[in-house]
């Protein structure tokens, strides 16, 4: 009966992600107006799928014959220690945070109107969401020091209320969802006033929130941003201490329990997933297949973007939920389902982090010469200058695709080896959550394959 049920689990599963394959995207550059469009393949599709599938499957394969619980808890337990601290440079970050803040929104209202001659809208989609976004797994997470919205609640009194635990981290998935949602149904890539104003009325509300319920709870736990970096760091190599900073390899501390401690917190690492898939599904010739109908029968389409954003979440967490009741099954554990979500979601972070580099790697190379023209004049810029990259770059960026997933098989390999006391439990634990990464890995390389198109 175990057996059957079992069965009955993974049929269900290999469904759902399959449908995910047919219904998923890869993420794009913020704004058509800053973005080319991809290339067709030249090799067969069904050969660029399967290699990367293949990969990852080789790479657990290889990972399950190193089986010395001492020798794995070295690699992620190594570490080296400085005594150098940053605290006289916190005033200068803090100083910067606030400057880029003001600087940003004045640029928006009152710079140029095109959108590639625009200091806002280069600074926030190149020079933040990119480079900013990818020194911060790289590096470091920097975020604490240059927040401007936290600099800004630390100078202003709190009421310190209390803040409601039974939402947990639900208001921080809503946020992310809601700014994805925001970014792709309005024009901010295109209009630097909109993305200025957008920028004011999320200001407004995160003041709000520090005053209301001060600034340690409102960006430990609310601020969608705020928990975006702070789990995107947990996979950089330094990290400052109280002593100084601490150098450990990258994703060494995704292993930690405290990083994930409910299942709010699974499903904003899920949620990570899913909007860096969501928007570049909306970029797709499947989603213009699917929304021109929708909107010549009178629907909204916003409403039908609402639709596909909540419906493709939760497809994701559903497939995650699925895979770790199925890891019950296969580890034959006494553990609920809802533990092992906890201890393997941090090992679905590399995945999200391989997509962004991917990606925007590319994309601040060929547009920081024109980010840099702008700012030495950011109410008279020089004209838009472009790196061409080799077409060989693409190898490239696939290859970060790659290296995020085999990151993420090793960091679940090494959750299992802490999470089940018998190799054999450990090993038989990771075969759905696999299943989910190959899979998952299947479907952005599908999407990569797609031509690139201006969401209706």
């Amino acid at each position: 009966m175990h057996r059957r049920t079992t069965i009955r689990y993974s049929t269900r599963l290999v469904a759902v992600l399959w449908l995910l394959v047919s219904l998923s995207g890869h993420a794009l550059a913020h704004g058509a107006s800053l973005q080319g469009s991809s290339k067709s393949l030249s090799v067969p599709l069904w050969l660029f799928i399967l290699t990367g599938g293949g990969v990852v499957s080789a790479s657990f394969l290889l990972a399950s014959f190193v089986t010395d619980r001492s020798f794995i808890r070295t690699i992620h337990q190594w570490q080296r220690f400085t005594s150098r601290s940053a605290d006289e440079l916190r005033t200068v970050t803090k100083v910067v945070g606030i400057v880029a803040l003001v600087g940003i929104v004045a640029a928006g209202w009152f710079g140029p109107k095109t959108p590639r001659e625009n200091l806002a809208i280069l600074a926030v989609w190149v020079g933040w969401w990119a480079a900013y976004t990818i020194s911060v797994y790289v590096v470091g997470n920097t975020w604490p020091a240059f927040n401007p919205w936290r600099t800004v609640g630390e100078f202003l009194p709190s009421r310190d209320a209390r803040y409601p635990e039974k939402l947990g981290a639900w208001p921080s998935v809503a946020g992310l969802l809601a700014l994805v949602w925001l970014e792709v149904i309005s024009p901010l890539a295109d209009k630097p006033d909109m993305l200025a104003d957008i920028i004011v009325l999320y200001s407004v509300v995160t003041i709000a929130g520090t005053l209301w319920y001060g600034t340690d709870r409102w960006f430990g736990t609310v601020d969608p941003i705020a928990r975006v970096f702070r789990y995107y760091g947990r996979v950089a190599p330094f990290r400052r201490t109280e002593t100084g900073f601490e150098f450990q390899l990258p994703g060494a501390r995704l292993t930690e329990t405290k990083l994930v401690t409910g299942f709010d917190e699974v499903g904003f690492v899920i949620a990570i997933l899913w909007v860096t898939t969501y928007d570049g599904f909306v970029s797709t010739p499947l989603w213009s297949d699917v929304a021109r109908p929708v909107a010549d029968a009178g629907i909204p389409l916003t409403a039908a973007y609402l639709t596909a954003l909540l419906g493709g979440y939760g497809l994701f967490l559903g497939a995650y939920r699925l895979a770790t009741r199925l890891s019950r099954g296969t580890a034959d554990t006494y553990l609920t389902p809802a533990t092992i979500a906890r201890r393997f979601a941090p090992s679905l972070l590399p995945i999200a982090i391989g997509y962004h580099l991917a990606h925007y790697v590319s994309y601040f190379l060929s547009l920081s010469p024109t980010l840099l023209g702008v700012l030495s004049s950011p109410f008279d810029p020089p004209q838009a200058v472009y790196i061409v990259l080799p077409a060989w770059f693409g190898a490239v960026n696939m290859a970060f695709v790659l290296l995020g997933h085999l990151l993420a098989v090793w960091v679940a390999h090494a959750t299992a080896y802490d999470v089940f006391p018998s190799r054999l439990q450990a090993i038989r634990s990771q075969y759905p959550l696999v299943a989910v990464m190959i899979l998952y890995t299947m479907t952005s390389m599908w999407i990569v394959s797609q031509p690139t198109l201006t969401p209706p």
